[in-house]
């Protein structure tokens, strides 16, 4: 018998199937022509699209951790507020501490306090997601209702013991010198600060997507997302594995409140709180598990709110809600599930 004849045949998908899944990724730029002919202009049509990925990327930085721990943990997790919220504080205190850097009017200096506040920021935060998954969400798993009543609890907690170390009062984060103010390109005007944002955006979802899919761990993550007992199964210690996750979402949540932080210019006890309801419908919209989801779900939600709110402000109110809403109509899993085993 020959080889031919025993080799196994795999089926390719489909033309309209490969089209089906791929469909979500024409999505974004399908929106961003849309904004431009509504609008007439192409300055400001570039000026509200970068303001919009940089919203989106933010977006994507917090929601990021959230969505694998989600998908991975299944753990509704309602605290994720309040690492956000903690990274925004604890990356206050540093710009604070390193006021001669940011006053200075050397990009270097300025990039480089900002990165100390993001490092800083994100080892508390990681720390706190390490306490918080073994005191509060450890004695939860499996159920979806005391997970959403503790993890609540958690964030309320948090909130009241940033009230006393920062006070209840609303603080200014001031940006560093050379990221204030605008700059023109062509006859648009494009912020500093937003066109930092979007860069840091889109290398976070590049170097997490090399991790998940270029890596050992980034390949048990993925296989604990679909099949957590065969994981376990090969030897591997899944619980260690979901608490590293965590800390890991924990301290993307942190890098979210510094960036979001600096971004507002203003931070609440209650900004992550506040930030969550966007958070949860880029997840949802991108489909539990998948960061690329999350990605494309982030700019859309990003994009649509700015172009909203120069087209139709009274829409701009909804608009998140009703993308959430035609997206689970036409992808009730999400843009891009993540298929678990059963």
């Amino acid at each position: 018998m020959s080889d031919t004849a025993i080799r196994p045949t795999i089926e390719r998908p489909s033309l309209r199937d490969r089209v089906k899944t791929h469909a979500p990724l024409a999505l974004v730029p399908v929106l961003a022509l849309f904004g431009l002919l509504a609008m007439g202009s192409p300055s400001t049509w570039l000026t509200l699209t970068v303001a919009g990925l940089a919203m989106g990327m933010m977006i994507f930085i917090m929601a990021s951790g959230l969505t694998l721990v989600f998908g991975l943990m299944d753990v509704i997790n309602f605290g994720h507020g309040a690492f956000v919220t903690v990274g925004a504080f604890v990356g206050f205190s540093v710009l604070a501490w390193l006021a001669g850097w940011t006053s200075d009017p050397s990009v270097l200096l300025n990039l480089a306090a900002v990165l100390v506040a993001i490092l800083i920021a994100m080892a508390a935060t990681a720390l706190l997601g390490y306490g918080f998954e073994r005191v509060i969400v450890k004695p939860v798993y499996g159920s979806h209702l005391k997970q959403i009543l503790v993890t609540m609890g958690g964030l309320i907690i948090a909130q009241q013991l940033i009230y006393v170390v920062w006070g209840p009062d609303a603080l200014h984060i001031s940006r560093p010198e050379s990221l204030q103010g605008s700059f023109i390109f062509g006859n648009a005007l494009i912020e500093k600060y937003r066109l930092l944002a979007v860069v840091v955006g889109i290398a976070l979802f590049l170097a997490m997507s090399y991790v998940l899919n270029r890596t050992k761990v980034g390949l048990l993550v993925r296989a604990g997302v679909e099949n957590g007992e065969m994981v376990e199964a090969l030897g591997y210690r899944i619980r260690r594995l979901f608490l590293g996750v965590f800390m890991a979402g924990s301290a993307l949540a942190g890098l979210g409140g510094v960036m979001w932080g600096l971004y507002q210019q203003t931070i609440t006890a209650h900004m992550g709180s506040e930030i969550m309801v966007l958070v949860f419908i880029v997840v949802i919209i991108g489909g539990l598990g998948s960061v690329g989801g999350c990605f494309i779900g982030a700019m859309l939600v990003g994009l649509l709110s700015n172009y909203a709110a120069f087209l139709v402000p009274k829409f701009a109110l909804v608009s998140t809600i009703v993308l959430m809403m035609a997206v689970l109509m036409w992808r009730p899993q999400g843009l891009f599930p993540v298929v678990k085993a059963k």
